[in-house]
């Protein structure tokens, strides 16, 4: 049967793209090549491909567009439950019961440590991830921490650190104590030397490990042994295709250390587990997922294992660099979009962070979010019913693609240079990551990344998290997590301290000139630029002159000035209230706008919207406040008059 169009003759439906011309992609670049005509586009971008402009350069050398088509075409990503394995392992998906939600616990007391457990568990936790040895739980005390959980049924995975073979015996020992026969072991040991070295900047050793692994795995089918952890990578602030690179480096470097110790070729893969990060950029973690399960699928079809034994255990962690300790509450925002990537993505588990986990060890609050973030995320969103959800999007599809191909060239360049070991103990690993960092950090300082709750709109009445340490924090390592937040809570950080020493916040001078209209919009970007670093406004309110600014600023006290206000009020006063804030005292004379000769000589520092390092501007302004302290308003007053 034929079924007429839409607005043909006889169905009475209006054709509503009648009289308008047809959308077509020359058309779209002509009407963006308008707009940005507008906004001051060189006209020499704007002649071919004016998408071009508002194209995103990432950290991986690619570029995201601002539109994609079906043309040209993606690479095919397959079925899922067939190579390449992009979209997941299992024809039928993951099930209506969803990814498997794993608790991590770094608590050192084992009684403590043995009721959070027990919590997570009647809770919706379906595994445990463990903090063993080191400044986590000591070794011995597993078993007493273990003793309300029901090994055979809820998988213990450890974080071992140097300590993996105390810890081995240790878990292995609370499982025979349990009754939990060898063969229905469903635990993993953890390994992860060469995570060991790279933090603590030393060559690693992966043959010893292996040799005890490959012998603890001997009557032990289901006991996992290595975990290639791209985390390290990405919490020092690594790209997305360096910490699928390195993770891939990294799993192959255990797959020939265990055949090396006596493994088969396929089953060493399935003992080895992989990590990966999952942040708030949810398309990226979306599309890192599902193209480190095509790159692991070429590493061991290189290696001769058959298709239907290729699959990889995955396990999604939420960040540790996107977590702030400013407005921590706002992380839960962030681990729940990260938490839902991660699902889309196919993890076949996720650990979701509690908010206040930059802060120190999670209390039990936070816990229970953490936790439900995923229990709702699964039962009542039904997110796992659908396999693959973002499959076919022509976004995701080419950034798993891109993703791919980065990922895959990073992981050569590691094998060419002697494999992941070899990166890691010549340093040229964390050389890498490092260059990366240092251009991830200019984007925050700049606020072009922005962080909600710490470089924009802060909240300077904040009342702030207090939490025990966390024993197992990863802190002044030689591969540091480095926490997105940390320069712009640095400055905080001195600010509180000042007021705390002194009584009085760092505070700078607003002179916002002109009626109302003219100076809100500047003076309130300056006032949460100025939060971001811990400094206080005092605003007097619209000043009509030069005599009137001086006036005010000597009585506030203050010795940092911010003018804000219009352009057209700027070329009209700026230069002469700048010349009279000095004159009043003002150590500092900024102005929200962009730069201009003028007010250099006037001595002023202008800044824009999002041209200024923020972290060095206000960097600047701390040292000036923290430095000279306010002189009394009579005294000030007393020195302009």
């Amino acid at each position: 049967m034929d079924v007429p169009e839409s607005g043909a003759a006889g169905t009475g439906a209006p054709n509503l793209a009648e009289g308008f011309p047809d959308a077509t992609p020359q058309r779209w670049r002509e009407l963006v090549a308008g707009v940005l005509r507008k906004s001051g586009v060189p006209e020499e971008k704007l002649a071919d491909a004016p998408e071009s402009a508002l194209a995103t350069h990432t950290y991986d050398g690619f570029d995201i567009e601002p539109l994609y088509t079906s043309e040209p075409p993606a690479a095919d990503p397959g079925f899922p439950g067939l190579p390449p394995f992009t979209r997941g392992y299992r024809p039928g998906g993951s099930g209506p019961d969803g990814w498997d939600i794993r608790a991590r616990h770094t608590d050192a007391d084992p009684a403590v440590l043995r009721r959070r457990l027990h919590a997570d568990l009647m809770n919706g936790v379906g595994s445990l991830w463990i903090a063993v040895g080191g400044a986590g739980l000591p070794p011995p005390a597993l078993g007493e921490a273990l003793a309300d959980v029901h090994l055979d049924l809820a998988p213990v995975v450890l974080e071992p650190g140097a300590d993996h073979a105390d810890a081995a015996a240790a878990l292995l020992g609370a499982h025979a104590d349990a009754g939990v026969p060898d063969g229905r072991i469903v635990s993993h040991l953890g390994i992860d030397p060469l995570t060991v070295a790279a933090r603590a900047g030393e060559r690693p050793d992966v043959m010893d490990p292996a040799r005890l692994a490959a012998e603890l795995s001997r009557e032990r089918p289901g006991l996992g042994l290595f975990v290639a952890d791209g985390t390290l990578v990405h919490n020092a602030g690594g790209s997305d295709a360096q910490e699928l690179g390195f993770a891939i480096a990294a799993g192959t470097a255990y797959l020939r250390a265990l055949h090396a110790a006596g493994l088969d070729v396929a089953e060493a893969a399935s003992r080895i587990g992989f990590r990966l990060a999952a942040n708030a950029d949810q398309f990226s973690v979306i599309a890192k997922l599902r193209a480190v399960r095509g790159m692991w699928n070429q590493v061991l079809a290189a290696s001769g294992v058959p298709a239907g034994r290729r699959s990889m255990s995955l396990h999604a962690a939420t960040s540790e660099a996107m977590m702030a300790r400013r407005d921590a509450h706002v992380n839960m925002l962030r681990t729940t979009v990260a938490c839902f990537a991660a699902g889309v993505g196919g993890a076949d588990a996720v650990t979701v962070a509690p908010f206040d986990s930059a802060v120190g060890l999670p209390d039990d609050f936070a816990r229970r979010i953490a936790r439900n973030t995923q229990s709702l995320l699964i039962e009542e969103s039904h997110l796992a019913r659908v396999i693959d959800p973002a499959g076919g999007s022509f976004y995701v599809e080419a950034l798993t693609g891109d993703l791919y191909r980065t990922g895959w060239g990073f992981f050569q360049e590691l094998e060419a240079a002697g494999g992941a070991a070899e990166a890691v103990a010549d340093g040229s690993l964390r050389e890498r990551v490092d260059q990366v960092w240092e251009r991830r950090r200019r984007d925050l300082a700049h606020r072009r990344s922005p962080l909600t709750g710490v470089s924009e709109y802060p909240d300077p009445a904040e009342k702030r998290l207090v939490r025990e340490p966390d024993p197992a924090a990863v802190a002044g390592t030689w591969f540091p997590v480095r926490r997105y937040a940390a320069d712009f809570e640095a400055l905080r950080d001195r600010g509180d301290a000042q007021e705390a020493r002194t009584g009085t916040r760092p505070t700078a001078f607003l002179a916002t000139l002109g009626p109302v209209a003219a100076h809100t919009a500047r003076a309130s970007f300056t006032a949460n630029l100025l939060a971001a670093g811990g400094v206080g406004v005092h605003e007097p309110g619209p000043l009509a002159d030069a005599d009137a600014a001086a006036g005010a600023f000597a009585a506030s006290g203050c010795r940092v000035a911010v003018i804000c206000s219009s352009d057209r009020v700027y070329g009209e006063q700026a230069e002469a209230v700048a010349r009279a804030l000095k004159g009043a005292g003002a150590r500092r004379v900024l102005l929200a706008g962009p730069p201009r000769d003028a007010y250099r000589e006037a001595g002023v520092d202008a800044f824009a919207h999002r041209g200024c390092d923020a972290v060095a501007l206000l960097t600047d302004l701390v040292d000036v406040l923290a430095t000279e302290p306010p002189v009394p308003p009579a005294k000030a007053q007393g020195a302009h008059a």
